[in-house]
């Protein structure tokens, strides 16, 4: 073996290793061995070998015969975002995601039992729906407001508990409706919403991760819904994710168990 050939060794094993983090999503935050090497293409004996490796480093870890990524890697990411603004750093993903789809993208976190928003990627369209950096929102309305109760059972509880004011003809005023309908976006990982808030507009949100798997925030994209009926909105579901993922990635958040 020439020696080019003996440096480039460890580098394709590096991009090997990549590809299997690559393989792991908020989407499928769990893989056999077959789906990892299927998303890879790296071949079953290499997979084997180097999968088992990465569990006895606490890159992945094992859970039947099922891998996560380990939680080990949380500990590594908080050092790389120490001192850096999440915000400058998740602005490119919103940017993009604006212009992927054509809407305005945004990030809503919960505050005070409200939500807020905190970053924005304006639509160039003219017909918008109308949203300021720092706006204040109820959080049992809408998309954003799905996904943030969702992650954050104890907060949730109060909005419960609090009496659900109607907005428009479409607001859950029933405790237990919002209830179902929260437990039904935990379990499908998004939320999409028309008219709960703002008659005419509508909103599919994703949930951002922290580096501890705590909830960071929810990444929404909202529009007037003679834009974005359901449909559109359901057919958008995976670029949201990606997105939301993507997000999480870039601050160093990890997926929760």
């Amino acid at each position: 073996m020439s020696s080019s050939e003996t440096s480039a060794t460890p580098l394709l094993v590096l991009r090997k290793i990549t590809a299997i983090l690559d393989a792991f999503s908020l989407v499928r935050p769990e893989l056999s061995l077959a789906e990892i090497r299927s998303s890879t293409g790296v071949p079953h004996s290499t997979v084997q070998r180097l999968v088992a490796n990465m569990v006895q480093e606490g890159i992945l870890d094992r859970h039947g015969d099922r891998y996560r990524v380990g939680v080990r890697m949380a500990h590594w990411a908080a050092p790389a975002t120490q001192g850096l603004d999440f915000l400058e750093l998740l602005t490119p993903v919103l940017r993009r995601l604006r212009d992927d789809l054509g809407e305005t993208a945004c990030i809503f976190r919960e505050s005070q039992g409200k939500r807020v928003c905190i970053a924005l990627a304006e639509t160039r369209r003219m017909l918008r729906r109308a949203v300021s950096v720092g706006e204040i929102m109820p959080l049992h309305v809408g998309a954003a407001g799905r996904v943030l109760l969702a992650w954050n059972p104890e907060v949730a509880d109060e909005v419960y508990r609090s009496g659900l004011a109607s907005l428009t003809d479409q607001t859950i005023t029933d405790a237990a409706s919002l209830e179902e309908s929260v437990a039904k976006v935990r379990a499908d990982g998004f939320a999409i919403t028309t008219g709960e808030r703002v008659s005419g507009a509508s909103g599919i949100s994703a949930p951002i991760f922290g580096p501890q798997g705590e909830l960071f925030g929810a990444l929404t994209v909202m529009g007037p819904a003679l834009r974005m009926p359901f449909d559109v909105c359901a057919s958008w579901v995976e670029q949201v994710l990606a997105a939301a993922e993507e997000g999480t990635r870039v601050i160093g958040g990890t997926i929760p168990q």
